[in-house]
């Protein structure tokens, strides 16, 4: 498939790879490796994956072939390498995303020399997440962080007023602006009948040399229809060029509302975490998005090979690789939260 000019319908038949990239046993990415986000990179001959390697949190893996990138393919993960580690909030940064070209998927966003990195920070022993942004002149890093926040939490009664999380970034060289998708969660119940207490979808837009992002609210909260698979929250956002409408989006969402009394961390997005696809037909994919009817695929109707090998409960952080023979390779991490792994399907596209 020729990225350069690629587009999308929504998939409909999936076949599972397998595991990709497995939890170690102790130490590095031993509770998560997974929230991909896959460009090309010629410096390796192939692909460079920015993840969510816990511990540290942040991560790196590299594929050294553009048409095999599945099972066996990907070297064992490292961290980032930052110049000024000494500017992160509480000492760390998880969730990284690539800035890519908007109608390039997996291309990365050259912008003024450097490419660009945006990831989740946090204070307050995670109990506040907040989204910052990094630079460098090579996909290998390192990364020179802004000191300032990128996209701040919102005001006490705003849809962000907890975390702005799962950050994901486009950048429209026509426009010199980087569009920001990234999950809101709300401090306050919100205006909603169904999941009040449900992150939704926000956008942010960055002009190009600008040190932040300015908001423009929520454009996609969960569904208001019972036990739709999204009506619970919304997750992490890749937009991609369609065929039938001017954009698609690949994201993961769950049927499963928030308990606003249960104060664990993993409550705010309750299992069955599902991928699923949304579309849009505006020319600038601010605004009028729609979710898909059926998710890619629910859990109880996992195949039982794919069960055996791990995957259940929650398949979170989808990512699309255009493969140049036209197919396409799905990436997400399942499992319980916080023991998750990293697993593929091929998709038709």
């Amino acid at each position: 498939m020729n990225n350069e000019s690629c587009a999308f319908a929504i998939p409909t038949r999936f076949t599972h790879a397998g595991l990709i990239l497995p939890r170690g046993k102790t130490g590095l990415g031993s509770n998560v490796v997974g929230d991909p986000c896959i460009v090309r990179d010629e410096s390796v001959g192939g692909y460079r994956m920015f993840l969510f390697f816990d511990p540290p949190g942040h991560g790196q893996a590299v594929c050294r072939s553009t048409t095999n990138a599945g099972p066996g393919q990907w070297e064992p993960p490292t961290p980032l390498a930052f110049t000024n580690p000494q500017d992160l909030v509480d000492g760390t940064t998880h969730k990284p995303y690539l800035v890519q070209l908007a109608r390039q998927p997996n291309v990365a966003a050259k912008i003024n020399g450097r490419y660009c990195l945006v990831s989740v920070g946090h204070t307050l022993g995670w109990k506040q997440k907040f989204i910052h942004q990094a630079w460098s002149e090579s996909l290998a890093g390192p990364w020179t962080w802004e000191k300032e926040p990128l996209i701040p939490v919102g005001e006490p009664d705003d849809f962000d007023a907890k975390h702005t999380d799962a950050v994901s970034g486009f950048f429209f060289p026509e426009r010199n602006e980087i569009l920001y998708y990234y999950m809101g969660y709300p401090l306050k119940s919100q205006a909603r009948v169904i999941s009040p207490f449900g992150s939704a979808q926000g956008i942010a837009i960055q002009k190009a040399g600008e040190k932040s992002a300015r908001k423009l609210g929520p454009f996609l909260p969960p569904c208001q229809k019972e036990c739709h698979w999204a009506s619970g929250y919304l997750g992490g956002f890749q937009l991609l060029p369609g065929k039938s409408h001017k954009w698609i989006a690949l994201l993961n969402a769950s049927p499963t509302a928030p308990n606003h009394d249960i104060t664990e961390v993993w409550t705010e997005e309750p299992p069955p975490s599902l991928g699923g696809f949304a579309w849009c037909d505006e020319d600038f994919p601010v605004r009028n998005w729609r979710l898909a009817d059926e998710p890619m695929e629910w859990i109880d109707d996992l195949p039982a090979a794919a069960v055996a090998n791990g995957e259940g409960t929650n398949m979170w952080r989808h990512h699309l690789l255009a493969l140049p023979d036209g197919r396409a390779a799905i990436y997400y991490n399942s499992g319980y939260y916080g023991q998750e792994q990293l697993y593929m399907v091929f998709a038709d596209v």
